[in-house]
């Protein structure tokens, strides 16, 4: 190899590392907005974001600006980023369920990773100038959850109906996680206008902008139907699940449940089980009888980054409503109907 080649390669490399084309060389300098600081471009991003997004992140946000306000979003080096990281995870909340700060690790790092998101989309810093994609998030340890055996469903269902200053509301919420697999979010955001009573039907809105109609037993839409007249959720976009008052409960409602069962089931309180271990005890028990594609469909996932194999396997909501249908032991409108001389 000539010298000359050797320079060559050595003036690719470098630009290569300050992600510099050799074309970009040839073409007029693109003028480049100013770097802003922390302060003024956080809220600029808590904007552009989900609230939900934005909830998940604000407490990081606060951190970055209380630490780097007057900074620049290109004055930060990745090892910077890392030790603020650990700083969150030692400064984490011990609770039951902690396991050792990583999830407050976890989540800095991907706040900042959506603040230079933001960045590089705006045109203030290219992808080789992103600071936060050099630093790797705490792996991920397996989730503790597991499906409930069916003992303590009876009695977590028992100390529900037996305690409490509404018992009602909360074997209700019970049944309806239960049957639907829904999150807790699901079953905040339901209206009157999403009981489809004539299909039994339940509209959910979860996660991510996802939305998707579940079905439910007849006996939980009577009882859903039940509970929005006597309790005053008459407005067609008004919140469906109420309290004796007519107030719209609120995720505290589920805090107060799990904090009282956890009194007189002590597993409850020992495991930290929360609302979300009922839909891996659906989900489970939907996939051991009717195989991975239902309970796909069953939990409402989207297919953006599964296998290929879902895009085969995909299963209707007819589907869904007969593995519902052995689930609850009632006939569902939707569920398949049984071949003449019972072949499946």
């Amino acid at each position: 190899m000539t010298s000359s080649q050797m320079e060559l390669d050595a003036a690719r490399l470098l630009l290569s590392k300050m992600g510099i084309a050799p074309a970009d060389l040839l073409t007029e300098p693109v003028e480049r907005p100013q770097v802003p600081t922390f302060t003024e471009y956080i809220p600029v991003v808590a904007r552009a974001v989900s609230a939900a997004t934005a909830r998940s992140y604000s407490s990081y946000w606060r951190r970055l600006e209380a630490v780097w306000g007057s900074r620049r979003l290109d004055e930060p080096s990745p090892s910077e980023i890392k030790q603020l990281a650990e700083e969150s995870r030692a400064q984490a909340v011990v609770r039951r369920n902690s396991r050792g700060g990583r999830n407050a690790a976890e989540n800095f790092i991907a706040a900042v990773r959506c603040l230079y998101r933001h960045a590089v989309a705006d045109r203030i810093l290219t992808e080789a100038e992103n600071p936060a994609l050099k630093v790797a998030k705490p792996r991920r340890l397996p989730s503790p959850r597991r499906a409930l055996a069916d003992h303590e469903l009876i009695e977590i269902n028992a100390a529900a109906a037996e305690t409490g200053d509404d018992p009602y509301l909360d074997t209700l919420l019970l049944r309806l996680h239960t049957e639907t697999a829904c999150r807790r979010g699901g079953a905040l955001g339901l209206r009157r206008r999403d009981l489809e009573q004539t299909q039994c039907l339940v509209y959910l809105r979860e996660k991510d902008g996802t939305s998707r109609f579940q079905p439910v037993s007849p006996t939980l839409m009577r009882l859903l139907v039940s509970h929005a007249d006597e309790r005053g959720a008459t407005h067609p976009d008004g919140p469906l699940l109420r309290y004796r008052t007519g107030e719209p409960i609120t995720k505290r409602r589920y805090d107060y449940l799990w904090e009282r069962i956890g009194r007189h089931v002590p597993s409850v309180h020992t495991q930290n089980i929360s609302t979300h271990w009922l839909r891996h005890t659906t989900l489970t028990w939907v996939e051991r009888r009717f195989g991975y594609g239902v309970a796909h469909a069953y939990a409402g996932h989207s297919d953006a980054g599964d296998s290929a194999t879902v895009t085969y396997v995909k299963a209707s909501l007819h589907d869904v409503a007969t593995a519902l249908a052995a689930l609850t032991g009632e006939p569902h409108p939707l569920a398949h109907r049984p071949a003449p001389g019972g072949a499946s």
